[in-house]
């Protein structure tokens, strides 16, 4: 009977490989409830209107939120009683997010769309906590249907007299105002289900501004479980978890929190935006995930056992394209949101929505696939070149040169497909965050470096990238070889700088050198040198080799503008693509960007003298410190060889005095 047993059960999961049809609990009774319906998205970062993207070679639009509605229009078709249920970022990605703080037109149009709930993602706090109070605000005085928001495991960090700083203040009034909760029941078809959020550890590191802080994910879920298990009686668990499968399985965030929280039912997992053809099954629970920008919709059917268990049966993603209609009454109040944008944004900038800034007749990377290799990327070179272009149009006379100028992987969020280029999609390459000035859109700042620095900043990207894909970088103005097969933090062989004419120069060490980089990426520079151990360290420093204490003390301003608006990253970008040679009255993306041109080059030798030659300091440290070990062994073995051939010569005498007795 076992034998039987576990043949018939071998033979399940193979049948559940093929269908797609998964048993989560080891059970063989049949389902005997209804089935349960929960639709699901997350990172969706503003994107309400559908977008192109490269897919195998091949233009495809996705997303958009009145197609979206549509897809989730059909589901409730099939079961009315359905969740529909998100897990955070939710905003930041796209123009819409300037209305963010003035309209919240993220939450207002999951509340027309029937979300049942979502949780906080970092990028929610992008307009630090004064941002998101205003939002939660604007959308709790628009009246509109909201979507309930969930979050458990944070708090408002108090001073030294207890008292809360007034931005976090006005963020817990908010919270209270929005109705924010550690947890929510929803009843459907009889059954209680309890859904809470969670912010993962890597997400909060990705938060510098957001002001509370996020406590123990794993203790918090434990609390919030048995609370929904021994007092609130639910039948079924679910958290919205912004934490993600990023990283090696198993060890990824959500895969450890349903290790270790056993009792969660179902994941919805945001953050990483990882697209799950397949559920993740940890245990007893089941992890979906769908990608970004609302290119899918996940759908998890369930059903109750007979012996209390719960049954998948079913786990898909519906692609979200355009063979699917547009629902005009999302679509009407896109349009609605889309006019405020204009007005109350665009018209500062004397741009338009959908104004063509450039045409480019070939493809760029898509944004999935840049960064998932270590190299050069045609992409981050344009939009390093556009700093420096945007900033020597801003100083005007006032310009002093540029050394080098830094694009973070981490900080594109979009890419350029063969067409015209609007100022909607250069606006979503660089969307993130908010200035000094509070307007959205994160400014350019200008610090200084010394040439040691720089070569340091050449080994940030050799060295950390393969630990923390975001942190690869992009540069103008330096031409550097690495070898990933070298000693980590020894791993760039050469670095140069390269003038605006294609000289090339030696760096001086101990020369200062303007440096300008997204006030994002300065703010992060901690996290580097964390990754680093300490050992990569970059200080960086105003012009009069200062250390910098305050960044937005150095956001660069358009004098030409008369000096009161900042540089915007995106805007940066815009400027540029409009001063390209025009070919019928617009202007064309240069050739030259459709490949790479050398700034990074990578060296995979393996010979000795490649994996040794010009060893840094840190690489000499180590040596010292394995010739030492490599002393140290070799004396203990001298040592230990001395010492048995002693005892050898002393037994060989014994022996042979006793022979002679």
């Amino acid at each position: 009977m076992r034998r039987l047993l576990n043949k018939v059960l071998c033979i399940l999961m193979v049948l559940s490989v093929l269908t797609g049809h998964f048993i989560v609990f080891p059970s063989l009774s049949k389902a005997t409830g209804e089935d349960l319906t929960i639709l699901f998205t997350h990172d969706m970062h503003d994107h309400m209107l559908p977008y192109t993207s490269l897919r195998d070679g091949e233009i495809t639009t996705l997303g958009g939120y009145a197609r979206l509605m549509s897809a989730i229009n059909a589901e409730k078709a099939k079961d009315p009683d359905l969740l529909l249920l998100d897990a955070g970022d939710f905003s930041m990605g796209t123009l819409f997010q300037t209305a963010f703080d003035s309209h919240a037109p993220e939450l207002r149009m999951l509340g027309q769309m029937g979300y049942d709930a979502t949780t906080f993602g970092n990028h929610e706090f992008d307009f630090r906590a004064k941002g998101l109070a205003d939002s939660l605000m604007a959308a709790k005085n628009s009246g509109d249907p909201l979507p309930e928001l969930v979050i458990s495991n944070f708090i408002f960090p108090q001073d030294k007299e207890g008292n809360l700083t007034p931005s976090l203040e006005q963020l817990k009034d908010a919270f209270d105002s929005y109705g924010v909760k550690d947890y929510i029941v929803l009843e459907r078809k009889g059954m209680r289900i309890g859904v809470f959020g969670l912010m993962g550890v890597e997400a909060d590191s990705n938060a510098p501004m957001a002001e509370i802080e996020f406590t123990d994910m794993i203790e918090n879920a434990r609390r919030v479980v048995n609370i929904l298990n021994t007092e609130e009686k639910a039948d079924l668990i679910i958290c919205l978890s912004h934490s993600g499968t990023g990283g090696k399985s198993p060890d990824t965030e959500d895969e450890i929190l349903a290790k270790k929280v056993p009792e969660i039912d179902i994941i919805i997992s945001g953050h990483s935006h990882t697209e799950l053809q397949e559920p993740i099954i940890a245990g007893n629970t089941v992890i979906g995930s769908v990608g970004e920008y609302g290119q899918n919709l996940g759908v998890i059917k369930i059903s109750k056992g007979g012996d209390d268990n719960w049954i998948l049966k079913d786990y898909s993603l519906k692609p979200i394209d355009d063979t699917l209609p547009i629902d005009t009454g999302i679509s009407d109040t896109i349009d609605f949101f889309k006019g405020l944008v204009q007005k109350d944004y665009l018209d500062n900038f004397d741009l338009e929505f959908e104004q063509v800034l450039a045409r480019t007749t070939f493809n760029f990377n898509a944004s999935s696939l840049i960064g998932k290799e270590h190299k050069e990327e045609p992409l981050g070179n344009l939009i390093s070149d556009a700093y420096i272009y945007a900033v020597q149009q801003a100083e005007g006379k006032s310009y002093e040169p540029i050394a080098l100028s830094i694009v973070p992987n981490g900080t594109i969020r979009g890419s350029f497909t063969k067409g015209d280029i609007t100022v909607s999609d250069a606006f979503i390459v660089s969307s993130l965050g908010i200035g000094r000035d509070g307007t959205p859109g994160y400014p350019l700042i200008s610090i200084y470096l010394t040439g040691k620095e720089l070569k340091t900043v050449c080994e940030i990207d050799a060295s950390i990238t393969p630990i923390m894909k975001e942190a690869q970088l992009y540069m103008s103005g330096i031409r550097y070889t690495f070898n990933p097969n070298r000693m980590i933090f020894n791993k760039v062989t050469e670095a140069v700088l390269e003038d605006p004419d294609g000289n090339i120069n030696e760096i001086d060490d101990k020369k200062l050198y303007r440096v300008v980089v997204g006030l994002y990426s300065g703010q992060m520079l901690p996290v580097v040198n964390d990754k680093s151990f300490g050992i990569l360290s970059v200080i960086p420093k105003d012009k009069d080799g200062k250390p910098v204490t305050d960044y937005e003390e150095h956001i660069i301003m358009d004098l030409s503008a008369g000096g009161n608006r900042e540089v915007k990253e995106w805007y940066a970008i815009a400027e540029y693509l409009k001063s390209f040679d025009e070919e019928e009255g617009v202007p064309v993306v240069p050739r030259s960007y459709s490949q790479e041109d050398g700034r990074k080059t990578v060296d995979i030798s393996k010979d000795l003298v490649s994996l040794f030659k010009n060893p840094n300091t840190i690489s000499l440290v180590v040596y010292a410190i394995i010739l030492v070990l490599l002393a140290a062994v070799i004396l203990i073995i001298v040592k230990i060889v001395k010492r048995v051939n002693s005892k050898k010569r002393k037994h060989s005498i014994y022996t042979g005095y006793r022979s002679k007795l």
